[in-house]
């Protein structure tokens, strides 16, 4: 598909350098090491950093040195005109604080000052950060631990660290503004998640609600407004490379052959309409449907499915499995967010981890603890190792990335890999091990197919859920940790107590011997919702780095102390850091409100 996913430019990195004012010798022997510096740093996110669509991250320097207000409005108005969604201000000597600061609000803005003895960078950086928070504008302080000598050009890896945790964090607030949530559908089953708060997603996000009802399915598929050419690509690459699983259903109940290929042409077409819905799909123009070709520009989505469609018609559960997978009958692409039962807190939980890594990313129910005695006393297995402990059961109603296989591999080991990374034999893996078994009629009075597999251990994963508590407003919740394998006899015993046709994780969260991660059931007994989004790799700092541009407190993490990066003003807040959080947040309010 040679179109644009989402309509709008992607964010720049703003790159400030700031120097002392001072003219006749004091600025005319900084001006090349002080715009040098900012080279430097624009190099290096450029060469680390990619959007979440594969494009490259693109850095603008101001025209010049910033030494007072003159320039720093030069500076502002050349980052309006070329699109910049975060700025950093780099410097290695002393410069005029307040005088030389980006004011805008409602851009991530961070400070690296250079720890050096020459000059005082470390002294500007101080002297800037009081002014931020003098003035209500939280911004990042990027300090190296070892003083260096003024000639030096390299980038120390702890400052690499937080450039990086800003620049991922900060594109991501920046490449969600101005984008939509696409709910199709309304309440699902009562879940909260699916209630839509639309003060959440502006104020927090800058998004806004787009809302249609699902029968706008129904008349797309009965009007034939989808494209009849790709729909017939997609079924025969559907036929060959989606293989039917087990009919779980009592043989009185199950369909016939001739309903079950029916349905498989309806799920299909249903994972058409569902992608042209979001981004839309200029080839409907052609069929006389410019209104459909233009599409909601939505970033992030959900189906409510469950209970008014799937109760007569056949489940999302294919539409979500494949658009939230890294490829399809068109190849390997970047993965849609769009969340089961219409989840839109774990939508944009899945939209969080996408933009910071790149990667497809796990919708799953968070189903249940399984205790070592209680593995014991069902299946006569007794935990060892990481599941010593026990562990928790993810399992999506249906649908779930393929991604989540762990066929795709990093250093020869199971991985989910950032889209632009996955090859064609790892598509074929994870395809191989997925079956699609016929809905439960049980669950799923229309019918349809369940995406099933089982993910491989060994795979460092992080866990992650947006809650909305009134009086607080919404809170992150991060779980570090990494997937396990059970023998099959254990894993067959256990999966098939629950709906055996769904996707199944074993997870173990990394314990602290404290709080909600004091154990594994504390992990389960504390988490605030029925699901979680889960996301290879351990991204908790980025996480928490974003939450804090975004001002949402995090009240639950595992993520290493010494690994968390906040703006400057939260140290004013408290000696604990997560009181510190809320109260910093509390204060501060949402970004855009």
């Amino acid at each position: 598909m040679n179109y644009k996913n989402l309509i709008g430019q992607l964010p720049k990195i703003g790159i400030r350098p700031v120097i002392d004012g001072r003219l006749d010798g004091v600025r005319e022997s900084l001006e090349e090491s002080t715009m040098n510096m900012a080279r430097i740093a624009a190099d290096f996110l450029e060469k680390n950093l990619r959007h979440a669509d594969g494009s490259k991250v693109e850095c603008v320097i101001s025209d010049s040195c910033i030494g007072g207000v003159a320039e720093a409005a030069a500076s502002a108005d050349k980052f309006s005109r070329e699109g910049v969604g975060l700025s950093l201000t780099v410097t290695p000597c002393w410069c005029y604080g307040s005088e030389t600061i980006d004011m805008d609000p409602m851009i991530p803005k961070a400070i690296w000052g250079f720890n050096g003895t020459e000059r005082p960078g470390a002294v500007y950086l101080a002297a800037a950060l009081a002014g931020h928070n003098q003035k209500g504008i939280p911004a990042f302080g990027i300090y190296g631990r070892d003083v260096q000598d003024s000639d030096d050009t390299s980038i120390p890896a702890d400052v690499q660290e937080k450039l990086l945790l800003f620049g991922k964090a900060g594109l991501a607030v920046a490449t969600m503004k101005g984008k939509s949530y696409l709910s199709m559908g309304a309440v699902s089953m009562g879940i909260a998640g699916s209630i839509i708060d639309p003060n959440f997603f502006e104020s927090y996000l800058g998004m806004r609600c787009e809302n249609i009802d699902m029968t706008e399915f129904s008349r797309r598929i009965k009007h034939e407004i989808y494209d009849k050419e790709e729909y017939e690509k997609a079924f025969a690459w559907t036929k060959e490379k989606c293989k039917e699983g087990k009919d779980y259903n009592p043989e009185n109940r199950q369909k016939s052959r001739a309903e079950l290929d029916k349905d498989w042409e309806f799920v299909v077409k249903m994972a058409l309409i569902g992608r042209d819905l979001m981004i839309g799909n200029p080839k409907l123009k052609a069929l006389g449907y410019g209104e459909e070709a233009l599409g909601r520009n939505a970033i992030s989505g959900g189906f409510q499915g469950q209970r008014q469609w799937t109760d007569h018609l056949p489940n999302g559960d294919f539409m979500e499995a494949i658009l939230t997978s890294s490829f399809d009958w068109n190849g390997i692409r970047q993965p849609f967010m769009l969340a089961t039962e219409n989840d839109s807190l774990n939508g944009i939980s899945m939209l969080f981890g996408h933009l910071l890594t790149g990667a497809a990313q796990i919708f799953s129910d968070v189903r249940t603890y399984w205790s070592p005695e209680a593995v014991k006393r069902v299946t006569g297995h007794e935990l060892k190792g990481d599941a010593a402990n026990g562990f928790i059961h993810l399992i999506n109603s249906g649908a779930s990335a393929l991604d989540g296989t762990g066929e795709q591999t990093i250093d020869g080991k199971p991985a989910m890999k950032p889209w632009w990374d996955i090859t064609e034999n790892e598509v074929e893996k994870c395809l191989e091990n997925t079956s699609w078994g016929p809905g439960m009629l049980e669950y799923f009075r229309g019918g349809g197919y369940s995406s099933t597999f089982k993910t491989k251990g060994e795979m460092p994963v992080t866990m992650c859920r947006i809650n909305i508590v009134k009086g607080i407003g919404p809170v992150l919740q991060i779980a570090e940790g990494k997937t396990i394998e059970l023998p099959e006899d254990v894993h067959n015993t256990i999966n098939e107590r629950t709906n055996p046709t769904w996707p199944t994780t074993w997870f173990v969260p990394n314990l602290t011997g404290k709080g909600p991660f004091k154990d594994v059931y504390s992990v389960m007994s504390n988490w605030g919702a029925n699901h979680g989004a889960f996301t290879y790799g351990h991204i908790g700092a980025d996480l928490i780095t974003l939450a804090a541009m975004l001002r949402i407190p995090v009240n639950m993490h595992n993520v290493p102390e010494e690994k968390i990066f906040r703006p400057s003003a939260w140290a004013s807040f408290g000696m604990d850091p997560e009181s510190s959080d809320y109260r910093a947040c509390a204060t501060y309010k949402a970004l855009y409100e």
